[in-house]
């Protein structure tokens, strides 16, 4: 049953944001990031970038930790109306579009919100395919001037239901999550639709590997970068 209501669907999101806030409490999150002050949690830093991840990982994304001067694109399908509730109850800012539906105003959105403000894009999203990186992503950084972060999210524990065309990453309570910031990945402005086609694979790697990597670390293999900073978000 869909529900069509405006007021109910923004009641039902901001319910479960509540619910949200309330179980990511149980968590522990861990940051493993190739740069100091790059976590979009970090008061101190003061660079905008493109926080570029995949779909899954969207819930960790916003409950994992309070987020600073963060702006995220949301789908415009009605799936996207909760998140956007979601979002704004945790202080995010929602930019409503995507590939097909209010790409263009979303993409004038976002190019002027990096004047101020980071921005969150889950870059397989909104209907796929599963974790394969678009070219949006390269073409805000072209035209922005912002480094892109990629990154990479999992946890020791957790549910993995498929949702239509990739799984969300639901961590179990006392589980911990683990998050992987990689290097700055700067696009030069101009660049033909070959030149994205190119930095759009090299930045596909750089996602896969870092998704590797944090999957190693919540099964506790490898050693983590140099720099590593966790948070308990239980104390």
């Amino acid at each position: 049953m869909k529900i069509r209501s405006r007021f109910a669907i923004r009641l039902l999101g901001r319910a479960l944001a509540a619910c949200a806030r309330v179980y990511f409490r149980l968590l522990k999150t861990e940051f493993h990031l190739a740069r100091p002050l790059t976590s979009p949690y970090d008061e101190k830093g003061n660079t905008v970038y493109l926080y570029c991840l995949w779909h899954h990982s969207i819930l960790c994304a916003i409950f994992c930790g309070r987020s600073v001067r963060l702006a995220g694109l949301v789908s415009r399908h009605e799936d996207g109306s909760y998140v956007a509730d979601a979002m704004e109850c945790v202080d995010l800012t929602p930019i409503r579009g995507s590939s097909n539906r209010g790409g263009a105003a979303a993409m004038k959105q976002m190019i002027d919100a990096t004047e101020r403000l980071n921005i969150a894009i889950a870059t397989d999203g909104p209907r796929g395919p599963h974790h394969v990186v678009k070219e949006g992503i390269i073409f805000l950084a072209s035209q922005s001037g912002r480094a892109i972060l990629p990154t990479g999210v999992s946890a020791t524990r957790s549910w993995r239901p498929w949702l239509k065309w990739s799984y969300l990453l639901i961590p179990k309570p006392f589980s911990r999550v683990v998050m992987v910031g990689g290097e700055p990945f700067f696009v030069p402005p101009d660049l033909s639709r070959e030149q994205r086609e190119e930095y759009r694979q090299k930045l596909q790697a750089e996602m896969d590997r870092l998704l590797e990597i944090a999957e190693r670390k919540a099964r506790g293999e490898g050693s983590p970068p140099a720099e590593s900073m966790a948070l308990n978000r239980a104390a």
